[in-house]
């Protein structure tokens, strides 16, 4: 396996382009990779929600090497694509890596289906990225909403462990879907939950939080969000007239994740970055957020096509299982 310590990065949640013709609910093959180690054995498996689910994943020389807002690349089985996802977690004496996955496609459906504990990934590569900047920041806000939740924690336990108050704001659809909130208290010296239905914490957006700690504080140095686009803009926005630094974690459509392809181009300010060798994080004011929303749904057409292929091939092959091999004839007693 290559460790790559270039500063490439992408945040989370977006899934490359997938291909209606690769396998199906297949199980997974483990062959070695010419780049790559594989067999990563799943440690442990939970699942959040009806979509999202975590993987702790055995790989001592990854763990040692990881830092707070690095990605890694997944492969799921031979022939899948490659997967950008943000570390969630990382744990250097029990040698793994965690990932928080939200199953939205064909790749990361098929993921959650077939990834259990005691199975393993094909392939794992990283970490790479640009690790998040903790610097002198003595009084930070750390803004989780959705899967965004998982990959801001890495960021609130360092700044919290280089000395910063940190206050921690994550965001949910409902109290049935939170995760996490004892690993956020555990490092933040003050946690907000909204839900979009008020069943826990504030009801309403996560800027209602960033609205809350900045009537509380008037001295926050740094606001850090990780989530959808939409809230992350929303998030700049809230600071912007507060005058408060807002660093956002892009996650833009990526393919090789080293700076070859050029897909995971985002706009900065009048300049063009890759968010694989430049980011994943950015100064949240000078985002174009429409132009990365607008890169994001590029290739709808073609991921609904991926989608449907699959989802016709699992349900073929539970119709029509694949018949035992023919049984051969007894033999009879010889005359």
């Amino acid at each position: 396996m290559v460790l790559n310590d270039w500063g490439l990065a992408m945040s989370g949640q977006g899934e490359s382009l997938g291909s209606a013709s690769q396998p199906d609910c297949a199980t997974l093959n483990m062959p070695s990779g010419e780049f790559i180690s594989s067999g990563f054995p799943i440690i442990s498996r939970t699942d959040f929600s009806d979509t999202t689910f975590l993987l702790e994943i055995h790989h001592p020389v990854m763990a040692r090497a990881a830092r707070p807002g690095q990605f890694v690349i997944v492969i799921a089985h031979e022939h899948g694509e490659r997967i950008p996802l943000t570390l969630a977690d990382f744990d250097r004496d029990r040698g793994t890596v965690t990932l928080v996955v939200q199953a939205v496609g064909k790749s990361t459906k098929e993921m959650q289906a077939n990834l259990q504990a005691g199975g393993e990934v094909f392939g794992l590569v990283g970490p790479m990225g640009v690790p998040s900047n903790q610097g002198d920041v003595k009084k930070v806000i750390c803004v989780g909403g959705g899967l965004g939740v998982a990959p801001i924690f890495p960021q609130a336990r360092a700044f919290k462990e280089a000395g910063a108050y940190v206050i921690g704001i994550v965001g949910f659809r409902n109290i049935d879907l939170i995760f996490w909130e004892d690993k956020f208290r555990a490092v933040c010296d003050e946690l907000i939950i909204c839900t979009d239905d008020g069943s826990a914490g504030i009801k309403g957006l996560v800027t209602l939080g960033i609205e809350q700690a900045a009537r509380d504080h008037s001295d926050i140095d740094e606001l850090v969000a990780i989530g959808p686009p939409i809230m992350m803009r929303a998030c700049a926005e809230t600071t912007r007239p507060l005058g408060i630094k807002t660093t956002v974690s892009l996650n833009p459509i990526m393919v090789d994740g080293t700076g070859m392809c050029g897909g995971c181009r985002v706009k900065i300010g009048d300049r063009i970055k890759f968010a694989c060798v430049d980011g994943p994080d950015f100064d949240g004011h000078e985002v174009d957020f429409d132009d990365l929303m607008n890169r994001l749904r590029r290739y709808k057409a073609e991921e609904k096509v991926a989608q449907e292929t699959w989802d016709k091939n699992c349900r073929q092959l539970q119709l029509d299982p694949e018949p035992a091999p023919d049984t051969p004839p007894e033999s009879g007693p010889t005359s």
